[in-house]
């Protein structure tokens, strides 16, 4: 399909006659479709917004676009859960149907209060020459589940000095008041945050800019996500316009001291990257009734093509990680729960010694892995091999860096910001744990000190799973078999 403006702004319920039908047909007979991950029914996913813990259930909204596998007219898709496991999809949340969100239901997060959820977004409206028009908007979910639109905008205009990029509110309450913050973009073309602050989330006042000392770090600051942990203050954002990193968009946080609102001054350490992989973004966190702060992202980046848009859908969600903050810097699993997903487990032990063996085969799996005693050149794990292709993780001890490589993982995906992604590792000891599924791999470092999320697209249906050693080592590794869970439709 070529994607005029008019029909990238096309409402679903003008969509023609017995075209989703169509489309859900040709999306549910691709090979590369999801077993255990949340995927768009049709069309495109990508920011989670909304995420909360709300009546003893987890809440997720995600940005939809149904139509195609392209960024179009964006909805609220609604999916609650009670395990974090099986998700029910509970169909579109909020529509782009007043004034203020013609042009897309932009994203937002949620906070309860007096026992409802409020979703706080950005609504998008297009003037008639196409100015960009934003706007912060609030709904109201009831306990009965059903969403109430404000007929106004709360925050109605950009304040001076700003841009139209002014989006993705992150909403959260301290000390009796609620505070927001708002990615932005200074007349200056470079990115920022700034606060507004309200006592009952209707009437907001601005505060002003976050005061950093990051001025000059990228052109706009996406889904900015600050919290709280172990008595420090955490800004996590998605900025773009860096060119020091190697994906063509990052996430990251920055470590800092607890923000003494109102006043906007902030002591932080320097930025570090959240996920070290080729597909991770705008991720969200919400503190459970646990006390658990659970993170979940877009796995997928604005501006690259997927193989899977010909089959007319794009992207998915990352499995849900808890964070924790240890020695100085976030540490993520995925939450316990997702144990519930194993059906059968087989577990293999040896010494390697310059040699290759393959442990077993399957394209959906959890893998938990340990080497000890490494010696030599290096020593690692193919994955999804057969065919000429293959997903490699491995160590390189010579050079002291664990290396995931994607280079021969089937269907090319934005080589031109490389095929490897490389972190410094000096240890003789690794530890590792690895979901596979049908087009994605999450990987795990030493019990979450660092992440890599990619999506891989193999073609000609390989399966096994190989252990490898240019040197020595001893390894263990089990394997578990995962079922298929409610959230992939």
């Amino acid at each position: 399909m070529e994607w005029t403006r008019e029909k990238l702004y096309t409402p679903i319920e003008k969509a023609p006659e017995g075209f989703l039908k169509r489309l859900k047909k040709q999306v549910d007979a691709c090979a590369w479709r999801q077993t255990y991950h949340i995927q768009p029914k049709t069309g495109l996913l990508n920011d989670p917004n909304g995420f909360a813990y709300y009546q003893g259930e987890y809440h997720l909204f995600y940005q939809w676009f149904p139509l195609g596998a392209v960024h179009g007219l964006k909805y609220w898709y609604h999916l609650k859960s009670k395990d974090l496991i099986s998700w029910e999809n509970l169909g579109i949340g909020i529509k782009p149907e007043h004034h203020y969100d013609s042009h897309g239901a932009y994203s937002g997060s949620a906070i309860e209060k007096d026992g409802k959820l409020y979703l706080m977004y950005t609504g998008n409206h297009r003037d008639a020459d196409w100015n960009r028009r934003p706007t912060q908007v609030i709904a109201i979910m009831h306990p009965d589940g059903t969403i109430e639109k404000r007929s106004d905008a709360v925050i109605q205009t950009v304040p001076e000095n700003y841009t139209d990029h002014f989006r993705d509110p992150k909403v959260w309450e301290k000390d009796g008041k609620f505070y927001a913050i708002i990615g932005a973009q200074r007349e200056n073309e470079m990115g920022c945050a700034v606060l507004y602050q309200s006592s009952d989330l209707m009437d907001w006042d601005f505060l002003g800019e976050l005061a950093t000392n990051a001025p000059d770090f990228g052109y706009m600051w996406e889904c900015p996500d600050y919290f709280e942990l172990d008595g420090r203050g955490i800004l996590m954002l998605s900025p773009q316009g860096l060119d020091q990193y190697p994906n063509i968009y990052q996430s990251g946080y920055f470590l800092g001291d607890m923000l003494n609102l109102p006043s906007l001054e902030w002591s932080h350490e320097e930025f570090l990257e959240i996920d070290n992989g080729f597909d991770f973004y705008a991720p969200q966190t919400m503190e459970d009734g646990r006390g658990r702060r659970i993170m979940i992202a877009w796995m997928g980046l604005p501006d690259i093509d997927y193989p899977t848009d010909e089959s007319g859908w794009a992207h998915c969600m990352t499995l849900p990680r808890e964070l924790k903050l240890i020695d100085g810097k976030l540490h993520q699993q995925p939450v316990p729960e997702l144990e519930g997903l194993r059906e059968s487990s087989e577990t293999f032990q040896m010494s390697l010694s310059n040699q290759l063996r393959v442990l077993s085969n399957g394209s959906v799996y959890e893998l938990e892995c340990h080497f000890s005693q490494i010696e030599g050149t290096e020593i690692g794990l193919s994955l999804r091999k057969g065919g000429g292709e293959e997903t490699v993780i491995k160590y390189d001890c010579a050079t002291q860096r664990l290396i995931v490589d994607r280079s021969k993982s089937g269907k090319p995906v934005a080589t031109e910001y490389g095929t490897t992604r490389v972190i410094p590792y000096a240890k003789t000891e690794l530890s590792l744990r690895i979901f596979m599924d049908n087009s994605s791999m999450e990987v795990f470092l030493n019990g979450g000190e660092v992440a890599f999320t990619s999506r891989i697209f193999p073609t000609n249906n390989q399966n096994d799973i190989e252990i490898f050693a240019n040197g020595r080592c001893q390894a263990t590794v089990v394997k578990h078999e995962l079922k298929k869970s409610g959230c992939a439709e």
